[in-house]
């Protein structure tokens, strides 16, 4: 009688057992502050995503872009345009298609602003209720990002203002580096849940702390302020 392999599927030890419902709930060992931690994880949520289509090629078409944001138009995949000063930027996603990103509030305007100074062949897509935008800042983020996705975040290979997207925890990112030690992750919002649990429990063996995000309230607080300033 030859031997039957078994495996001892709730073994009792350093193995941890988890249930096919694990998922639904964020159990990680939290670190105590941002200081203690090695990865910090915010939220950056009610921005404003533009996605942009048009013709690289097309001088009048580039020209009418940076008029309304400011920003020189990206011709290649890589460099992302950014004014942070102003929470504006522009990624190159394909030959014809780059993301838009602007503050809360501001993204109907950014959109009634292009439509009107862009002429010819190209679209405007407000897609900010698709997506939203986690920040990981702290010493031990790309060592976090090395387990999530199969891009390489070498330095030499992802410098500072560098953005892509690709591949990452078996869905998709747009991955965006901001600077040494803070990166964004561009999601879409029927993947959230999933990449956020993902994030906590990937970032728990470094020490990852939540940081709160600005609420909904204080957006709107905030976006009235500024328009009673601006005189809007």
């Amino acid at each position: 009688m030859s031997e039957i392999a078994q495996m001892d599927l709730n073994p009792r030890g350093a193995v941890k057992s988890e249930s096919p419902l694990a998922m639904t709930r964020v159990n990680v060992v939290l670190a105590a502050s941002a200081r203690d931690a090695g990865v910090v994880v915010r939220e950056k949520p009610f921005l404003g995503h533009l996605v942009l289509r048009g013709r690289a090629e097309d001088e009048a078409f580039r020209a009418g872009v940076e008029r309304v944001l400011g920003l020189a138009l990206p011709l290649a995949l890589g460099p992302v345009a950014r004014d942070e000063a102003r929470g504006v930027s522009l990624q190159w996603m394909s030959p014809d298609e780059w993301l838009i990103v602007v503050p809360a509030g501001l993204e109907f305007d950014a959109e009634a602003a292009l439509r009107r100074e862009l002429t010819g062949h190209y679209a405007v897509m407000n897609t900010s209720g698709g997506q939203t935008v986690l920040e990981l800042t702290g010493p031990k983020v790309r060592e976090l990002l090395m387990k999530c996705t199969p891009y390489d975040v070498h330095p030499r290979a992802f410098p500072v203002g560098k953005g892509v997207s690709s591949v990452f925890a078996k869905s998709s990112a747009v991955i965006r580096r901001v600077d040494e030690e803070r990166w964004e992750l561009v999601i879409r919002r029927s993947f959230a849940d999933y990449l956020y649990r993902w994030i906590l429990d990937a970032a728990e063996e470094f020490g990852v702390f939540v940081s709160p995000s600005e609420s909904a309230g204080s957006v709107e607080h905030r976006m009235a302020r500024e328009a009673a300033v601006e005189g809007r």
